[in-house]
């Protein structure tokens, strides 16, 4: 006789109306853009810190937690970066690939001849 006590019906109609009311508010925080925003801005910068760090483990360099205070000019007295290595294997990437680029340019003329 419960499933007919209408004391008992509108009680669950209440229940589920805030329930539905409740999803509806968590899916409309989820899509709204701020939110869509907040979450891309934090995903791009815990990639970054996770490249800065494997950047920093392939160089040998472990960050060291700068603190309020410290001296900016001796941040690195005690373990400055070697990043002679770094600057020369981005200057070769960068002259592979323009010679790729331009190599890939040249084939294109004497094909269009």
């Amino acid at each position: 006789m419960a499933d007919t006590d209408p004391d008992e019906l509108e009680r669950r109609i209440a229940r589920t109306r805030a329930e539905l009311a409740h999803t509806v508010d968590a899916i409309a925080d989820r899509v709204s853009p701020k939110r869509v925003a907040e979450r891309t801005v934090a995903d791009v910068r815990s990639r970054a810190g996770h490249f800065v760090a494997s950047v920093g483990d392939a160089l040998g360099v472990t960050p060291r937690p700068v603190e309020f205070g410290d001296n900016p000019e001796q941040v690195w007295d005690e373990e400055r970066p070697e990043v002679g290595p770094l600057l020369i294997g981005v200057g070769a990437v960068l002259v592979v690939g323009a010679a790729i680029v331009l190599w890939r340019r040249s084939r294109r003329r004497r094909g269009l001849r």
